[in-house]
């Protein structure tokens, strides 16, 4: 079977790259502009695949027909099965028109192109963001009802998806993943974005506050966050089932956070001050208007944006604080029933996103090192080791004895009750983990 993807090289591409190569007799043929060719070889060297089954297509996704040659279209053409559309801008300060010129017209392009070349299939990657600032449940059957897609980004996600269900002559499908975070079991993430805007804050907080001081916070808006190998996974899997032309697909968790859950689960990666109460935002309302204009003009956008600058937050950020769009996926759910495929709780990997983020993307990491005594990991101080853990079969306890076993110590996991204990130790091992378990009361 063979494949062509659009952003093969970028985040989520790459791991849909990986997946798709795992099929039997699969080749992948990727867009890659000319300059660009080391991102692609670097793809296959992680891969352990080479140029005959990952196979580079010179061009451009801001050029007619992606800029592909006359050449390779008649040799890709009637041998493409799937097309894969996943380049696109995400940029909260991109310029407007760039982002129409390479969101929009770079979707029609490339709806061309897969006519021109008779591809079987069209696979849009398109995102939450398509539904706007729909205030309310969006499901996997609306589109027209987005509401607020004043913002460049919005409107592009949204615009580009309007083509493949006005345009497109060959069989499509649309995907919608939510916000896109880091892997599950490596927390590898590619940039800033997102929920990590939030990571500097919860840092500096820490440097400045003892973790037992709780904080009130405000409960904001809805965040949905998934892993980049949940959106990989699902991608494959929906993308090869049968009776799905025409469909859009949410790659949605099953429940959203607000902003106060989402920094107060950070922080708690992050050994940092927790969120204790979080404030509802109707509670804001009841402020009269002339105390909240006297506020307002004590914080000019001069103060806000320097403020904004040293957390390494782009203004253009703040708006979607308050988003406030909760995801139906019930169609997507259906289609990857019994794979085991399924969008982890948060706080099941958010110390990986956290650990990746402060070694790897916090742009002050070098001077941190250099400031302060580095601690040593959890791993680093309990690989090899045995732990015994005691009310292990719930609440902290368990948590407790997970988050040591995936770290690589063996966990003696101690409680009352047999059957929780084998709950445990079951899930431990899908961990990997190495663990004992020992029936007892301490009360005896």
């Amino acid at each position: 079977m063979n494949y062509f993807v659009t952003g093969a090289t970028g985040f989520i591409g790459r791991f849909l790259v990986g997946r798709l190569l795992k099929r039997d007799d699969t080749r992948v043929f990727a867009l890659v502009r000319c300059g660009s060719e080391y991102k692609l070889d670097a793809l296959r060297s992680r891969l352990g695949v080479d140029a005959d089954r990952l196979v580079a297509i010179h061009g451009d996704i801001n050029e007619k027909l992606l800029g592909v040659s006359k050449r390779d279209q008649d040799d890709l053409n009637g041998q493409i099965d799937h097309f894969f559309h996943l380049a696109a801008i995400y940029d909260l300060t991109a310029d407007e028109n760039t982002q129409r010129y390479t969101n929009i017209e770079g979707t029609r392009q490339t709806l061309k192109l897969a006519e021109k070349i008779q591809a079987g299939r069209f696979h849009h990657v398109s995102s939450i963001a398509a539904a706007g600032l729909y205030d309310g449940t969006f499901t996997e059957d609306m589109f027209e009802e987005a509401t607020g897609l004043d913002d460049a980004y919005l409107l592009t996600k949204h615009e580009s998806e309007a083509l493949v269900r006005q345009e497109s002559k060959i069989p499509w499908r649309i995907y919608r993943p939510a916000m896109v975070v880091g892997h599950s079991e490596t927390g590898a993430m590619d940039k800033v974005d997102g929920p990590y805007y939030l990571f500097k804050f919860i840092q500096k907080l820490k440097d400045v506050l003892p973790n037992w001081i709780p904080l009130i916070g405000v409960e904001g808006g809805h965040f949905n966050v998934v892993p980049v190998d949940f959106v990989a996974d699902a991608l494959d899997h929906i993308a090869h089932q049968a009776d799905h032309d025409g469909q859009c697909f949410h790659l949605t968790a099953d429940r959203s956070y607000s902003l106060g859950e989402i920094m107060d689960i950070i922080a708690g990666a992050a050994q940092a001050p927790r969120v204790a109460l979080k404030l509802e935002n109707r509670l804001f309302d009841v402020v009269p208007g002339f105390v909240r204009k006297g506020v307002s003009a004590l914080t000019p956008n001069l103060l806000l944006n320097a403020a904004l600058d040293n957390l390494d937050i782009p203004p253009s950020a703040m708006k979607f604080l308050t988003f406030p769009t909760e995801y139906d996926n019930s169609r997507a759910k259906a289609a990857l029933e019994g794979t085991g495929i399924a969008a982890p709780e948060l706080e099941s990997y958010i110390q990986q996103l956290w650990d990746f983020w402060e070694n790897h993307l916090d742009p002050d990491r070098g001077e941190r090192k250099d400031e302060l005594q580095p601690l040593p990991t959890l791993p680093e101080r309990v690989e090899g080791k045995v732990v015994m853990v005691t009310g292990a079969t719930s609440g902290i306890g368990k948590a407790s004895a997970l988050k040591l076993a995936r770290a690589g110590a063996t966990v003696l996991v101690i409680a009352r009750t047999a059957e929780k204990l084998e709950e445990t130790l079951h899930e431990i091992d899908q961990l990997g983990g190495t663990a004992q378990a020992y029936s007892c009361d301490v009360s005896d």
